[in-house]
């Protein structure tokens, strides 16, 4: 009998002595590494995109992570005609006037995440089916890969559709937009701004669609104007206005074309002034080419200070012979990353 308790102890040693020697196993064995972080590339040395790297491109901003500047360049001719098929070599970049050396340079339809801002405040009562129309034909030059979210605004704005593939989805909320209150026209570009750190895409836009100026923000002007400075976002604007001998009616829609065209220029975008609401479908199909015919120049820029200053930047055109005078649009500037 002793015997046996004697070797039930020995055999419970034995599988205590294993089991510990797992459970030190399982303790000791070493954590997967971390993924390694995401970033864009969209194009290096002439490259084309790659299926991985469509999939880098949809984490973290190029610019600040890897100290590579992001400029989107509209050319169009005399006759305000997109201009496509020019090359690197037709193109120099320059920083705070010193010139810097192109290190991306890419010309495809490359995805979009877009916030479209839409007014709805009482004095678009008339111009709401124009403006409807206008947004329906930005969205038939989308592609698949494209996003949109839909911000409305009147005495405030409203996130009312999130980013979402489907333009469809935008327009059929469109559809029961009804006119009402003031012009929160500021709080609604800062709603979409805060909206569009969610983007999926390296290249993102704003497309305002409004009738004046603004009369029910909290935001000011200089905060806005400070912001969209900040943001890698173009923003257009397409400005419904009554006829020049009519607009000195307030303050704030005389000061509605100004405002709207200071915000777009900052970004490399455009602003449309429009007096005839038919003119609408047409401009905002041109906005929708113009950002699917942008060629995208990236630079490491000599200043390689960290110190969170603005830097300006210019693009100057090598003309092409035998074509006439071209004139590039660009985004003026950017924050350099901080310590």
């Amino acid at each position: 009998m002793r015997i046996v308790q004697l070797a039930s102890a020995l055999i419970f040693a034995v599988l205590a002595s294993s089991s510990a020697a797992a459970d030190n196993d399982k303790q000791k064995k070493p954590e997967a590494p971390p993924p390694p972080p995401r970033v864009n590339i969209e194009r290096r040395e002439g490259r084309p995109l790659k299926p991985e790297d469509a999939e880098l491109s949809r984490g973290a901003n190029l610019r600040i992570d890897t100290n590579l500047v992001l400029i989107p360049v509209s050319v169009t001719d005399p006759l305000n005609r997109f201009v496509t098929g020019l090359e690197r070599e037709h193109f120099k970049i320059f920083e705070d006037k010193v010139e810097q050396s192109i290190a991306q340079f890419a010309s495809e339809d490359a995805p979009l995440s877009v916030g479209l801002v839409f007014d709805t405040s009482n004095s678009m009562g008339a111009k709401l089916q124009k403006s409807r129309q206008a947004a329906a034909q930005f969205f038939k030059t989308a592609n698949a890969e494209d996003e949109f979210f839909l911000i409305q605004f009147n005495d405030r704005p409203e996130l009312v559709v999130p980013f979402t593939p489907n333009p469809e989805e935008i327009q059929n909320r469109l559809t029961f937009t009804q006119a009402k209150g003031r012009t929160a026209l500021l709080d609604g570009i800062y709603l979409a701004m805060n909206q569009m750190k969610k983007a999926r895409n390296p290249r993102k836009a704003i497309l305002v669609i409004s009738d004046g100026g603004d009369n029910s923000s909290r935001y000011t002007e200089s905060e806005i104007k400070n912001l969209v400075r900040e943001a890698d976002v173009q923003l257009y604007a397409i400005g419904i206005f009554e006829a020049i001998g009519a607009r000195g009616r307030t303050a704030e829609e005389l000061s509605g074309p100004g405002l709207l065209n200071d915000l777009a220029e900052q970004t490399g975008g455009k602003h449309f002034a429009v007096e005839n609401v038919n003119e609408l479908p047409d401009v905002a199909a041109k906005i929708g080419i113009e950002l699917r015919n942008q060629y995208l120049i990236g630079y490491s820029p000599k200043n390689q200070d960290r110190d969170g200053k603005y830097r300006k930047v210019q693009v100057k055109i090598v003309q092409p012979r035998g074509l006439p005078p071209l004139r590039p649009s660009w985004r003026q500037g950017y924050y350099a990353p901080q310590q």
